[in-house]
């Protein structure tokens, strides 16, 4: 790493939990990095030593600045297009992400999950996939500890990450056992612009990996320019060995040309579950995971809050938090996963910071699979613009009521609001436990 950087001036730019693991990792390889943030206060930076860093600055980025530096270390939240960075990458300073540097420096096995909806899931059922084989797998990246953090840990074996559109997009070494892309759905326009750039990030995923995998319902998830093997996911019709088949009277995962179990038998519920199974599958093997591993795994795995997650069943209504459901993509997928496992009316809580994409897409389905759309934020109006008969009101609180009022025994309350949570609340993760607080309130 010393070396890598020897007489460089370097910049970490974003001092969020990805950059300051990045400061953390520069510093214990002897690099001393200029620190910058376009933010005036920043939590944690305390924990950095001023006198082992070359300066640090915060507030509007500094051109000349930049322009002085020969490597910019950019955290994903920070747009690259920032005139001030475009500025100092036409004077020659080499831009990267703290993914590019994982990259540079590990020498273990990975895998990589990328895809609009449904990443952290596979992700987090990888890594117990391998670790019920044996095999130390940690999960990191976009899901939560940041990789340079991951690097640390010596008693890795295995890395399983979940990489965002942010982050493939300043990495261009990293080397995969396997990459999945899982779905592309409109999201994140606000930052890429086109369809066709936010596109064109999942696909770097494919960039030096030995095996492609790809959702083969969905042509925008379909390897471009890649030489490796590729495994298409098809639910509705098994191809390259893997989809569903009926065995025994039962639905089965087929993996690997063979099936697997009932899939009445995996810990999750609902199709889109079914997909997600199948592309773990194929990851962990992809490192040699026992195929026994994955049997166990997919009974035994609890999955992640506020992803399709049961919050009660009191008087026959069930009450579903999908929180983490912020765009279009992620609450048709929730939609098609629920549906056939609802017996009376599903009743659909949507709404929150749309981040301008078009509600068009969800139109029809919540015409032709929802009974009952009830609306709340920045954006509920437009949803509820789609499906006559919606019900707009303030606040989650006045939501969970209105649904109280109207569920029935065999009914099914969905939050899954298509939209991001910042217009109104901290994030996804405070959105679904205030759900989850107003539903316990009204089922008392």
């Amino acid at each position: 790493m010393t070396k890598l950087f020897q007489g460089k001036r370097v910049a970490v730019i974003g001092l969020g939990v990805t950059g300051l693991a990045t400061v953390r990792f520069l510093l214990k390889q002897g690099v001393k990095p200029v620190l910058m943030d376009t933010r005036l206060k920043v939590a944690g930076i305390e924990t950095i030593p001023a006198e082992k860093v070359d300066g640090i600055y915060f507030g509007e980025l500094d051109a000349n600045r930049l322009a002085r530096m020969d490597v910019l270390l950019v955290s994903p939240g920070l747009d690259t297009s920032h005139p001030a960075i475009r500025f100092a990458t036409a004077q020659g300073a080499q831009l990267m992400g703290d993914v590019e540097l994982f990259a540079l420096c590990n020498e273990k096995p990975v895998v990589a999950v990328t895809g609009s909806n449904g990443k952290s899931t596979v992700t987090k059922l990888t890594e117990h996939m391998l670790n019920c084989s044996g095999m130390q797998a940690l999960a990191a990246g976009n899901i939560g500890l940041a990789v340079l953090d991951a690097l640390e840990r010596t008693d890795a074996k295995v890395y399983v990450l979940e990489l965002s559109s942010f982050q493939l997009d300043t990495t261009h070494s990293l080397k995969l056992r396997a990459a999945a892309n899982l779905n592309v759905t409109e999201d994140h326009l606000d930052r890429h612009g086109t369809m066709a750039a936010y596109t064109a990030a999942k696909q770097r995923i494919y960039l030096h990996t030995d095996v492609a995998i790809y959702n083969a319902e969905d042509p925008l998830t379909r390897p471009l320019g890649c030489a490796a093997p590729q495994i298409g996911l098809n639910l509705q019709q098994p191809q390259d060995g893997y989809g569903l088949v009926q065995q025994q009277g039962e639905t089965w995962l087929l993996v690997d040309g063979a099936p697997l179990l009932p899939v009445t038998q995996m810990s999750m519920v609902g199709r889109h579950n079914q997909f997600n199974a199948l592309a773990s599958c194929a990851l962990a093997l992809a490192v040699g995971c026992r195929r026994e591993a994955l049997v166990q795994a997919l009974k035994t795995y609890q999955p992640l809050p506020h992803r399709c997650a049961l919050v009660a069943d009191h008087a026959g209504v069930r009450w579903v938090n999908d929180s983490k459901a912020t765009n279009v993509g992620a609450t048709l997928a929730a939609i098609a996963g629920l549906r056939a496992d609802v017996s009376g009316k599903l009743i659909l809580i949507a709404g929150g910071d749309g981040k301008g994409v078009d509600f068009t897409e969800l139109a029809t389905v919540l015409r032709q699979q929802v009974d009952q759309v009830i609306t709340l934020g920045r954006d509920g109006p437009a949803i509820a613009a789609l499906v006559p008969g919606s019900i707009e009101v303030a606040d989650l609180t006045a939501a969970v009521k209105q649904a109280a009022a109207l569920a029935r025994a065999g009914d099914m309350v969905l939050l899954s609001p298509a939209c991001a949570s910042l217009d109104m609340f901290k994030n996804y993760e405070e959105r679904g436990r205030l759900f989850a607080d107003a539903v316990q309130q009204v089922i008392k």
